[in-house]
């Protein structure tokens, strides 16, 4: 099966040419933009094993830094990214230090917490729009306004980035972090007890996630054009990048962009077939994808299809063929 990988890839760089239509080359830049969120997630979840339920933070900072740039000095709104990814890393540093302390689900729980005060400041902080929110620029000034009519320029700019991030995680998943990071996973005092500084290689899992976290909300924004407390530092944006790399495979480099080529299309058929307020029974098939995998497959699509290609490539039993 090693063509599955180049035609996937081939697949996603002929996709506007094949699905044309302001609707399908939204929903593929909306796939890549989800992907690329659950890719980002998955570093810390899913090859460190730490579970963030609080990623919308890093995201959040990451999408109202360009458009406050704009809002406040004019600036084009692509400077403004830079400074979401540094407000994203001050902010993993500043919660990851004292949160490693904790472990299992006291970890997820105050990572909601960190999130959720973030959310209630940027909802009443009037520099930053407070319940309003922030919009971009509504005509493109220059080039560095990233501001299209199409969503085909953007499609490919969340394309290169997805490529960058998995490259990246496929280096280091094979290398000294890559190991550190499964050894902490599989057992953290084990790992302590070999030698691994967990806390220090758990802190590097959480800032690379939120470089990329941030990167991802930039890109929402750059593209949509205005944002607000709720979609940028809501608790469902969290929950999404848990669910789209839980159901591609959790700790698996392809496991969040299968997640997300499932569930994007299933939440922009649900919002357009109920004239956009389909969100709520998005959410309750959501909830039925998170009770389905952990009572039938909690390793998600990948292990699943993993464990199914090694039954067919098992040798058959010596009995049998001497049955035969």
């Amino acid at each position: 099966m090693r063509w599955l990988g180049p035609a996937g890839a081939a697949l996603l760089i002929v996709y506007p040419f094949i699905l044309t239509g302001p609707f399908y080359e939204r929903m593929g830049a909306d796939l890549l933009l989800a992907a690329i969120a659950a890719s980002a997630w998955n570093i810390v979840g899913g090859y460190a094993g730490q579970i963030s339920v609080g990623h919308a933070m890093f995201f959040g900072a990451g999408a109202y830094a360009p458009l406050l740039v704009y809002t406040r000095w004019q600036l084009p709104p692509l400077a403004g990214v830079p400074l979401g990814i540094a407000v994203s890393l001050v902010m993993a540093a500043v919660i990851g230090m004292p949160s490693f302390r904790l472990r299992g689900h006291y970890f997820s729980m105050a990572t909601i917490a960190a999130a959720e005060l973030v959310r209630i400041v940027v909802g009443n902080w009037d520099f930053v729009g407070a319940a309003i929110g922030l919009m971009g620029p509504p005509v493109a000034r220059t080039v560095l306004d990233l501001s299209f009519r199409s969503a085909v320029p953007y499609y490919y700019l969340f394309l290169v980035v997805l490529i960058v991030l998995l490259g990246m995680t496929w280096l280091l998943e094979r290398g000294r972090m890559g190991y550190y990071w499964r050894a902490i996973q599989a057992g953290e005092r084990a790992a302590r007890s070999l030698g691994v500084p967990a806390r220090r290689y758990k802190l590097y899992a959480l800032m690379l996630s939120a470089t990329f976290t941030s990167l991802a909300g930039s890109l929402y924004a750059l593209m949509v054009g205005f944002i607000d407390p709720e979609s940028g530092f809501g608790i469902l944006v969290s929950v999404e990048m848990i669910i789209t790399a839980a159901l591609g495979g959790v700790g698996t480099l392809f496991g969040p962009l299968i997640g997300a080529i499932i569930l994007v299309p299933l939440k922009t058929a649900t919002n357009s077939a109920f004239g956009g307020g389909g969100s709520g029974l998005t959410y309750i098939l959501y909830g039925g994808i998170i009770l389905l995998l952990a009572r039938f497959e909690p390793g998600g699509l990948l292990e699943l299809w993993f464990r199914l290609t090694a039954r067919r490539r098992a040798p058959e039993p010596l009995e049998a063929r001497h049955a035969a």
